[in-house]
């Protein structure tokens, strides 16, 4: 009978998820928080070490995530998480910020005082992580805010869409999590108090600047790390 562990990827997988799956899905979890940076060299007997299994589905998940664009496949040289680039960052954080100025006019039209109330503790616990430097709670807290916002905008085709780009917006926002935090979430209390006044116009355009913030230090940032490497 085949194996069937589940995700864990910050030590073996464990049961009961498919194998192949369980092991590309942690792969591409580690390539998310960091754990395996971008350039790094993938080698199948280490990760398959890492996270317990043989280094036949390692090399299957390798093989998909390069499909999928995590991993950069080099004949006679192997497997490297793919660093992305400033055009492929402009590219999925627009399509991030038409959704999310949607979520963000959708929230004021919708929220409650109870739904403005938990924005707050979501607030404060990114700006928590912030005080702690903790790259991936902000990371997560980010994304928490974020995803609590369109669950209030009640359009269960936003809610469909976004989350076909968090996983990729929570890789890209990892590295500029720290250095762009003091004024993201200064942006997010802005949003929410627009939220909070029920002012679909502000809370739009405050999520459209906001969105527009991050893609900019994140393109520069990219740019800036290419012109040392050149």
């Amino acid at each position: 009978m085949p194996e069937t562990p589940t995700v864990a990827a910050r030590g073996p997988i464990i049961r009961p998820a498919p194998l192949r799956q369980a092991v590309y899905d942690a792969l591409t979890e580690l390539i998310i928080n960091g754990s395996l940076k971008p350039g790094q060299h993938l080698v199948e007997a280490e990760l398959a070490e890492r996270l317990g299994v043989s280094r036949q589905p390692i090399r299957e998940a390798l093989q998909r995530l390069h499909t999928a664009g995590w991993v950069d496949l080099r004949p006679a040289q192997g497997a490297f998480v793919h660093s992305p680039t400033t055009e492929e960052c402009a590219q999925l954080l627009s399509v991030r910020a038409v959704l999310e100025t949607h979520s963000a006019r959708g929230a004021a039209q919708h929220a409650t005082p109870h739904d403005v109330a938990r924005l707050r503790e979501l607030q404060e616990t990114g700006l928590t992580a912030l005080a702690a430097g903790d790259a991936r709670a902000i990371v997560e807290a980010n994304a928490a805010l974020h995803a609590h916002i369109t669950h209030l905008s009640r359009n269960a085709v936003l809610a469909e869409l976004i989350p076909q780009v968090d996983r990729r917006v929570r890789w890209y926002y990892m590295p500029i999590a720290k250095p762009r935090g003091t004024d993201a979430w200064s942006e997010h209390a802005r949003i929410i108090e627009a939220i909070a006044d029920g002012d679909p116009d502000r809370a739009e355009e405050l999520m459209r600047r906001h969105t527009r913030n991050t893609t900019d230090f994140y393109c520069k940032q990219i740019a800036a790390v290419a012109g040392r490497e050149v």
